[in-house]
């Protein structure tokens, strides 16, 4: 590759990152279907014909969005320095990990709201959201497995199911935080209410993946 080609190629893949992150704050501000093509280009500096050109249409946009958004979450979690050796911190540090994502990434929220009101037929045409989730539910694994052989945590418990938990748990707060804290008469965008939220549902996380004593231990 000589150096103009290089330069070209550099500058493309700087077009094609601008587009994207462009997409990703006018689909978070007015949906799917209220993002045009031509609020994307102007908030990327660029026009509808290089937007069509690396990405073909609106919809298949949307569906880079979609992964993109998932990446960048994995990126994050990667990143994490869990102790394996203490796995009761190592979870609470994992439910802490994307409980705060999620609060300082509210386009994560968004976007997934998004989708679901489309009924994910955007996710079901992504070969790349498969693998996606197959990493974030990775870390959770070794966690879970380390707890298990420590005798802490149950060995019934399903890795699909805590990994459920999570994500609701974190989601739900979020993505629904603007009407209940109409209907709870509370801000629940308040750091301490966040705060709360998250010490209770760390909790909640420990209090169902950990071993019960026998309750039958020590009677006749």
């Amino acid at each position: 590759m000589n150096k103009k080609t290089g330069i070209r190629a550099e500058q493309a893949d700087k077009t094609r990152a601008r587009i994207l992150q462009a997409a990703v704050k006018v689909f978070t501000r007015d949906g799917y279907s209220g993002g045009r093509v031509e609020s994307i280009s102007h908030e990327a500096e660029s026009n509808d014909r290089m937007l069509y050109y690396y990405f073909t249409s609106k919809e298949r946009l949307f569906i880079c969005v979609l992964e993109h958004t998932y990446e960048q979450f994995n990126k994050a979690e990667s990143k994490l320095k869990l102790d394996l050796s203490a796995p009761l911190q190592a979870l609470q540090d994992l439910v802490a990990f994307v409980w705060n994502y999620y609060v300082k990434h509210p386009e994560f929220v968004a976007i997934l709201s998004i989708e679901n009101l489309h009924k994910g037929k955007h996710a079901q045409q992504s070969s790349e959201l498969r693998r996606l989730s197959g990493e974030a539910v990775g870390v959770l694994r070794p966690i879970i497995e380390a707890g298990q052989a420590q005798g802490l945590f149950r060995e019934d418990v399903d890795l699909k199911h805590v990994y459920l938990m999570i994500a609701s748990l974190c989601y739900f707060y979020n993505s629904n935080q603007h009407t209940l804290s109409s209907f709870l008469g509370e801000d629940l965008a308040d750091k301490r209410q966040q705060q709360d939220w998250l010490g209770f549902i760390s909790d909640l996380v420990v209090r169902g993946v950990m071993r019960l004593p026998d309750s039958g231990s020590g009677q006749d």
